[in-house]
């Protein structure tokens, strides 16, 4: 709640400054957004300086406030902000903005910036974000609170703009919000009705109000430059605590521009400098660029005592909860710190068996079996649990007003879902996952993109896998999906074959803290894979290894994943009773393997050997192995509606036609 009201003069004051600052430092870059910043200034000023919780000199205090910039190009707002609250960006950092190096990019960057929670910019993605931040409060607080000390009470405020609320992925993550009741969840809406084309009402006429009522949040509609009107909102979005809120605040873009305000020309260019000029001039405002008044330092260093304060206080209640409740504390010290068990390789490994499954079958093996032991994974499906084989069993669902449970019921909402993980990934506490069919994939790719560049360990489960599907048809056969998503920097993509493989990707992806990982996993079942004699199951952990080998000097070399592993287990035997000798590599993760040393895949990969993969959909990131004499034989076309037998035999991947295409390829080099 509020506990440092400021006079109007000195909120003034404050937003003139984040308002000048943001002019120059775009000014000076001779690019970015200046518009947002002014326009959004004075209720930015009445949030940080009266609502929001932080501690500059530990911006990754577990019960912060979190502050959510989702329309990300508004990036200057929240630098000026950052830079007055004492948080480490000095303000020569404000004068290289979007300069090479610099701690102040364009848009927001996590792990960049000291501050900035999440990385914003790609519209409506912040805003699904916040969602997950704020049911990760919720479920901990559920896990964790007693009767007399509730260890995270934190709030998630954000300010979203035209832009975010016209993106599909805000809707459905709205629409979430609400039916769960995330009563910690706080939007401040920059209605300035301005978007780069225009007027919004070029594209836009919905009545912003009314659906959000009908998703089931509280809605006021403030005048965003009153700060009576924005503190009475805040006050009120604050004491709801069974409803998430959305302030609906009027604002006029670059407000204190003399001939720019409210005009689409302040969007995403400078002022320029007659029109800078003009506006220190209206504003009253000194000739000295990137200037703030010492009074204003005064009144945020004040802030930043009271809120430290905040923080003192609740480490002492931390302190005592820990004493009093060992069981607890030693659970938000495995949550907190990840903690994994020495031996989760071996668990999930014991866990999977040795039997003719799909490995999505598998997979749920693996997860449950992790699940009991790593108490912070938790995680849901959108709308595909049974299929997806994702959901904890023995574990209770969160469902609205009641977030004590591990299992998540997105809905049918992957673009929510996959932004809400990376929110839950941030917040903290949390080791989150989330499952859907392969074909619908490319609904989460922007946040699984955003996933990579934060370098969140969020784990995706994406079943179906190829057009072994089947009847359901090229709409629900993944063939690019794959190769697309192996194109992602930093996503750890593994398509296991079998019980080992599946154990070794769930403790891959476990194990790994820098970045997400997908697993990729078929509905049809595959056989338990022969493997070579003393054949250790760690060595899965290379992305690639030896399966099977031929005597003396291969004729070929055989790379597949996933279900197609067998098959080339299958073709190397054929090929053998026609006097060729291949042998079979299995590559569960290409990026993994291209990680390992040279010497270690030219010992896989001889020289002047050809090499063929095999998978079932496009064949672009293998010809990384391939080399010069190499062949892919795989789909490079969208599939059938057929059953799986009749879809192998038309696109020529059953045995005796690879095994066939192969000798082809082989007479046609002699």
């Amino acid at each position: 709640m509020s506990i440092a009201c400021l006079s109007d003069q000195d909120a003034r004051q404050i937003a003139t400054t984040l308002r000048m600052l943001a002019v120059d430092a775009v000014e000076q870059a001779k690019s970015g957004h200046p518009g947002l910043p002014m326009g959004a200034a004075d209720y930015a000023t009445i949030l940080w300086h009266e609502f929001l919780r932080f501690d500059p000199d530990d911006p990754s205090w577990p019960n912060r406030d979190r502050f959510v910039l989702s329309a990300g190009h508004g990036s200057m707002l929240l630098y000026g902000l950052l830079h007055l609250y004492g948080f480490d960006l000095p303000l020569d950092e404000l004068r290289r903005f979007r300069q090479m190096g610099s701690r102040t990019p364009g848009h927001p960057e996590f792990g960049h910036t000291p501050g900035v929670e999440v990385t914003t910019g790609p519209l409506g993605q912040g805003f699904a974000n916040g969602v997950g931040m704020a049911l990760a409060g919720f479920m901990a607080n559920s896990r964790l609170a007693t009767a007399t000390f509730r260890p995270l009470t934190y709030r998630v405020f954000g300010i979203v703009g035209d832009g975010d609320l016209m993106e599909g992925v805000s809707a459905e993550a709205a629409s979430l919000a609400g039916h769960l009741r995330l009563g910690n969840l706080v939007y401040l809406y920059d209605d300035n009705q301005i978007t780069i084309e225009g007027a919004t009402s070029l594209a836009w006429s919905e009545d912003v109000r009314r659906r959000f009522e009908a998703y089931g949040w509280q809605v006021q509609k403030v005048d965003g430059h009153d700060y009576a009107q924005i503190r009475a909102a805040l006050s009120a979005a604050c004491a709801e605590t069974d409803r998430p809120s959305l302030i609906i605040c009027r604002t006029t873009i670059a407000q204190g521009s003399p001939g720019k305000a409210g005009s689409a020309a302040a969007h995403g260019s400078p002022l320029g400098k007659v029109e800078a000029a003009a506006t220190r001039r209206n504003l009253g405002w000194p000739e000295e660029l990137f200037h703030i008044p010492e009074q204003v330092l005064e009144l945020c260093r004040a802030r930043v005592m009271q809120v430290q304060k905040q923080h003192r206080i609740w480490k002492n209640q931390l302190r005592t909860w820990r004493r009093s409740e060992p069981e607890l504390a030693k659970l938000w010290d495995q949550c907190w710190q990840g903690t994994l068990p020495k031996n989760l390789a071996q668990e999930l490994l014991t866990a999977v068996g040795k039997g003719e499954e799909a490995t999505r079958s598998l997979s749920g093996k693996a997860l449950n079996r992790a699940a009991a032991l790593i108490p912070s994974l938790v995680g849901g499906s959108a709308d595909l649990a049974p299929s997806n084989n994702s959901w904890l069993d023995g574990e209770t669902a969160v469902a609205p007003g009641e977030y004590g449970g591990r299992n998540l019921h997105f809905g049918v909402r992957e673009h929510a879902m996959a932004a809400a993980l990376n929110g839950m990934a941030l917040a903290g506490c949390w080791r989150p996952y989330g499952a859907t069919f392969l074909a619908f994939a490319d609904y989460c790719r922007p946040a699984i993109r955003l996933s990579s560049l934060m370098k969140l360990p969020v784990i995706y489960l994406f079943t179906h896998d190829s057009i072994f599907v089947g009847e359901d048809g090229p709409t629900h056969q993944p063939v690019e999906q794959l190769a697309s998503l192996r194109l992602i920097p930093g996503l750890q993509v593994i398509r296991p074959a079998d019980g080992p493989e599946t154990a070794l990707a769930w403790t891959l992806a476990l194990e790994r803290h820098d970045g997400p990982t997908a697993l990729i996993l078929t509905r049809q079942k595959l056989p338990p894979l022969p493997r070579i004699e003393g054949f250790d199951p760690l060595t899965i952990r290379r992305g690639g290894y030896l399966l099977a080998d031929c005597v003396g000097r291969p004729d070929l070399v055989l790379l597949a994943s996933g279900s197609e592993v067998s098959l080339a287990v299958t073709v190397a035997r054929e090929l053998a009773a026609n006097g060729i000798a291949a042998r079979v590599v299995s590559v569960p993760c290409l990026e993994l393997f291209i990680a390992q040393s040279a010497a270690y895949r030219r010992r896989l990969l001889p020289g002047r050997v050809p090499r063929v993969a095999i998978e079932a959909g496009r064949g672009m990131p293998w010809w990384q192995l391939l080399g010069s004499n190499g062949h892919f034989i795989g789909i490079e076309e969208f599939g059938l509606s057929a059953p799986e037998h009749d879809l192998a035999a038309h696109f020529k991947l059953t045995s005796a036609q690879v095994t066939e295409r192969i000798r082809v390829l082989l007479r046609r080099e002699a």
